[in-house]
């Protein structure tokens, strides 16, 4: 199986090399089937405060990308039953993207004042398994839609202590997150961040003007590197 990579080319900003030093970096992944093009819509609603870079997933399928495949054993109805074979693959999958996402890190060149990561569903999985990889890593983390993938790290232990922000929000009609997973990240939330929960009556698997609005203000909260109050 080759090794994800990020790449650096199709990365969308949200202002020039000349406009990012000392800023604080929003870093966008966006979902299953999708591509770099979808979240940084969203850019131009953000704080004006944050460098937006919107990435694309390193793997494709019929639809568009992919953080990791759902194919075979996650596939459709297969990937809402837990066993030890699709927490396997989604542990593995999702380390795996994780890792590609601190290598592009890692070779930025500009001087930020802080980093954090947003995803939507698959998207959001994988930005808080960076900051599980990699405790230090962020500021904060928003997971839109999306679930904390199966297994232990050993940064888990550091952000239990830590806490740092993180913002997840869902509709409470989503039917694309399988139950077990959203039971899950309603344990290790909690448990590992300083979290803001947000669950919109009526809303399937998208974003809302409401979760926009609460976005928007959990951002603002951020901006100048705080960690803002818990809600």
């Amino acid at each position: 199986m080759p090794v994800p990579v990020i790449d650096p080319d199709v990365v969308l900003w949200s202002a020039p090399p000349a406009d990012r030093a000392g800023r604080p970096l929003l870093v966008l992944l966006h979902g299953y089937g999708s591509n770099e093009r979808d979240l940084f819509a969203l850019a131009p609603h953000l704080p004006p405060t944050y460098v937006v870079a919107s990435l694309r997933a390193p793997g494709t399928n019929q639809f568009g990308h992919e953080w990791f495949s759902l194919d075979g054993e996650l596939a459709g109805a297969r990937g809402h039953e837990q066993s030890a074979v699709t927490d396997r693959l989604r542990e593995d999958g999702a380390n795996a993207a994780a890792r590609a996402v601190r290598a592009w890190l890692s070779g930025l060149g500009e001087s930020f004042s802080s980093v954090a990561l947003g995803g939507f569903s698959q998207g959001g999985a994988i930005a808080t398994q960076v900051l599980r990889q990699d405790p230090e890593g962020a500021a904060f983390v928003v997971n839109l839609s999306g679930f904390v993938a199966p297994g232990e790290l050993d940064g888990d232990a550091v952000l239990a202590e830590r806490r740092p922000p993180v913002f997840w929000a869902r509709g409470a009609a989503d039917q694309v997150i399988a139950p077990f997973l959203v039971e899950r990240a309603e344990r290790w939330l909690p448990a590992h961040a300083t979290l803001t929960r947000r669950v919109y009556p009526g809303l399937g698997h998208g974003i809302s003007g409401q979760t926009l609005a609460d976005l928007v203000a959990f951002l603002d909260e951020r901006a100048d590197g705080g960690a803002g109050p818990a809600t």
